[in-house]
């Protein structure tokens, strides 16, 4: 029986949930060289590969992980309340990074594909975000790196192609959608400067409901599949 008992607690270490990774504290977080860090997996569904991804705008990632931007309003001395237009205050969350949905196109073919193989194929589209150290390393990597790539090419392009870097990555699995995080710093830096941002992105995802049906992504940037609504704006 105690033979038994230790196995099945051996099975359990292994078969752990990806989406437990964030109770690790952010200095723990394994960061490896980009040329040894895992990337994006397919399993047998290599027409996956040839589905596009785009990179996303500011407003749809905070959509997408359901996290609403800061409130930019403050009280004049009449206790009336206006918006601020300085930059500062209209600063979004995250502004050191990118990420990468899936295109209108692939959206469709995933359904198109999975209807043509009697339901075989895969309905999972993959989303990407890149967490980069510093606000100047996304600017320089973002002016490199495509607005738009085929998944089959993610991999050879954006992560074995930043050299020079050191990645943790993170996988999650929400319903249809499978979320990759990627951390990247510089070699040789010691922590993340970044890590704030990195734990509140990573708490967010884990947060999220499972993705029942990715299509309402093509409603996009008015995400209806998540918790969180874009505020409307009043006259006065």
């Amino acid at each position: 029986m105690e033979k038994k008992e230790k196995k099945k607690n051996n099975k359990k270490q292994k078969h752990q949930h990806p989406n437990d990774q964030t109770t690790k504290p952010t200095s723990d977080f394994s960061f490896k060289p980009s040329s040894e860090v895992k990337g994006l997996r397919f399993g047998g569904q290599f027409i996956v590969k040839s589905f596009t991804i785009r990179r996303a705008r500011p407003l749809e990632l905070l959509q997408l992980i359901s996290f609403p931007p800061a409130n930019n309003t403050k009280p004049h001395n009449n206790n009336t309340i206006t918006t601020t237009t300085t930059n500062n205050n209209n600063k979004l969350p995250f502004p050191s990074t990118t990420a990468f949905l899936p295109t209108n196109f692939t959206i469709l073919a995933h359904h198109a594909w999975h209807t043509l193989t009697l339901g075989l194929g895969t309905k999972k589209s993959k989303v990407l975000l890149f967490v980069f150290e510093t606000e100047t390393m996304k600017s320089a990597i973002d002016r490199v790196w495509p607005s738009e790539i085929p998944l089959g090419e993610v991999n050879k392009r954006l992560i074995r192609g930043l050299s020079g870097s050191e990645m943790a990555r993170f996988k999650f699995r929400k319903g249809c959608i499978t979320f990759y995080v990627y951390a990247v710093r510089q070699v040789g830096s010691l922590g993340f400067s970044c890590s704030d941002d990195l734990r509140t992105i990573l708490q967010s995802v884990v947060a999220l409901n499972d993705f029942l049906d990715h299509t309402a992504m093509l409603a996009m940037p008015n995400q209806r599949s998540i918790s969180y609504a874009h505020p409307v704006a009043m006259a006065h």
